[in-house]
């Protein structure tokens, strides 16, 4: 998330009540979680197996639990709880805004666009030129919508990221971490019914222009998509994902989360991605591999019947 404008970090600090060590007259341009941290940002760590990576991070201000040595040029922020002091930094700059109206008086809506009746959109949001919002569409606050766009009846655009802050030594082991980030749908995209894309946790979910969803699919938190993509029915895509430019996602393709899938990969139906995958090529299975290679191979598996009565005679 980006702050309005640049936020002094000795302001931040008397907000959370931190004592800041480094740069103390720096000043925060966002706030963001270390998947997608950018230089100017501030971060939060409270475990010791991320201590070293948020650090040597790109963010310029980190809010900490532990004294430790500073980088050049960046800030750390010491409080008891750094999640706490996070919630705290993005609730006041993300309020919660209750909503009486289907569609918000701050909402921008360009010409030659139709929004259908019981849609509904939230505050801040942008909808371009000649885009089409059909029935019992939701579109969460803050998020933006490109000219020539579908959205068909019943999707969510912008729902809370499937986040948690997981601490199992106290009572409440799953804590929300609150969603500042926006969903942006580029130009000419299509959106199919009772599609999912959750918000960014921090910073963006991108649909890319061009690229066209089918019906029942969920878009995890902060992934982004290429342009001129193809993803068929009931694919799931968890969070922080890349979907590189003219990948095709067949039906019920699970992607798991923090990974690549290459420019123009195809990805047959009901398959698992678990790891990176180079573009320009075919795959297929749970996990997956080389389509042709595992075709090859189930064919094999086929013939283990026969070639175990050939060896060992029949029963």
């Amino acid at each position: 998330m980006r702050f309005p404008s640049p936020v002094p970090v000795q302001w931040i600090a008397d907000l959370i009540q931190a004592k800041i060590t480094g740069n103390s007259n720096g000043q925060a341009t966002g706030i963001n979680e270390l998947h997608k941290v950018e230089t100017g940002d501030l971060v939060f760590v409270d475990h010791p197996k991320y201590y070293d990576k948020c650090i040597n991070s790109n963010a310029s201000f980190i809010i900490i639990n532990k004294e430790v040595e500073v980088p050049s040029g960046k800030a750390l922020l010491l409080v008891e709880n750094p999640f706490e002091a996070y919630c705290k930094i993005v609730n006041h700059f993300r309020p919660f805004e209750p909503s009486n109206k289907n569609i918000s008086d701050s909402a921008v809506i360009g010409e030659g666009s139709f929004v259908y009746p019981n849609a509904f959109v939230g505050h801040h949001v942008t909808i371009g030129k000649n885009t089409v919002i059909h029935p019992n569409v939701t579109i969460m606050d803050h998020c933006i919508i490109g000219d020539h766009v579908v959205i068909q009846a019943g999707t969510v655009i912008g729902s809370d990221a499937f986040y948690y802050n997981s601490k199992k030594d106290r009572a409440v082991w799953y804590k929300k971490m609150p969603s500042c980030g926006r969903v942006i749908i580029e130009d000419e995209v299509e959106i199919g019914a009772g599609c999912t894309i959750d918000r960014g946790v921090s910073h963006d979910t991108i649909i890319g222009k061009g690229t066209k969803m089918d019906n029942m699919i969920h878009i995890g938190h902060d992934t982004v998509i290429g342009k001129n993509c193809l993803i068929a029915a009931q694919v799931g895509i968890a969070g922080v994902v890349t979907l590189e430019d003219g990948v095709t996602l067949w039906g019920q393709v699970g992607v798991s989360k923090t990974l690549t899938i290459g420019s123009n990969a195809v990805i047959l139906a009901q398959s698992g991605v678990g790891k990176d995958t180079e573009g320009n090529r075919s795959y297929f299975g749970s996990p997956i591999e080389d389509a042709r290679e595992k075709m090859k191979e189930l064919v094999w598996v086929k013939r283990i019947p026969a070639l175990w009565e050939k060896v060992m005679g029949k029963p």
